[in-house]
């Protein structure tokens, strides 16, 4: 036969090859994370909200954990190729206490630098801490780093030894899924 030779890698069908093709492209994957002690009052707030993100209807390339003080399971979560990650911690930033804080970690002006060698201590991986280590650990593991880490943060009025949030943490944990929810339903997290 001396017909045309059919190339596999073109689509005749629109005269491009496969990769040029528009095709969807998969929803990006995001780990929501609640962060904190659910002992020590309003640090308990990443816990509590990612609690009532976890009864709702996502997307589904939404996932939700509830890490608590484990920051060697967010490390190693946090290696598992997400193209975004969305933090929620009670955040100190000097704000009235139940303020919402909505920080992207991965801006140039956020960056957080390697704490001391201490810091490698797996009692002491705080979420600043395993942000700081995240290349490093990408590195040694061969994992990959969310591409975009955000922040969901509520400012405290008290972390003190009790159970309960404070009436302004616990007002603010609503809205607080109300933004989570808003930032993982648009296409353009990552």
């Amino acid at each position: 036969m001396n017909g045309p030779r059919r190339d596999p890698d073109h689509d005749p069908g629109t005269g491009l090859d496969p990769e040029a093709r528009d095709e969807p492209r998969p929803a990006p994957r995001t780990l929501v994370a609640g962060v904190g002690n659910i002992f020590l009052g309003d640090d308990g707030f990443g816990v509590e909200t990612v609690r009532r993100l976890a009864a709702r209807r996502l997307p589904p390339h939404v996932e939700v954990a509830d890490v608590g003080i484990r920051g060697v399971h967010l490390a190693y979560k946090l290696l598992d190729g997400w193209d975004t990650c969305v933090l929620v911690d009670a955040t100190a930033r000097g704000g009235p206490p139940g303020t919402l804080y909505l920080i992207d970690a991965t801006a140039p002006d956020e960056r957080l630098t390697a704490p001391p060698a201490a810091a490698l201590d797996g009692h002491r991986m705080t979420p600043d801490a395993v942000l700081a280590l995240l290349d490093t650990l990408c590195a040694g593991a061969g994992g990959t780093p969310p591409r975009r880490i955000l922040v969901v943060g509520c400012e405290p009025a008290c972390l003190d030894e009790g159970g309960e949030l404070s009436a302004e943490v616990a007002a603010a944990v609503p809205e607080a899924v109300r933004v989570v929810t808003e930032l993982v339903g648009q296409e353009a997290v990552v």
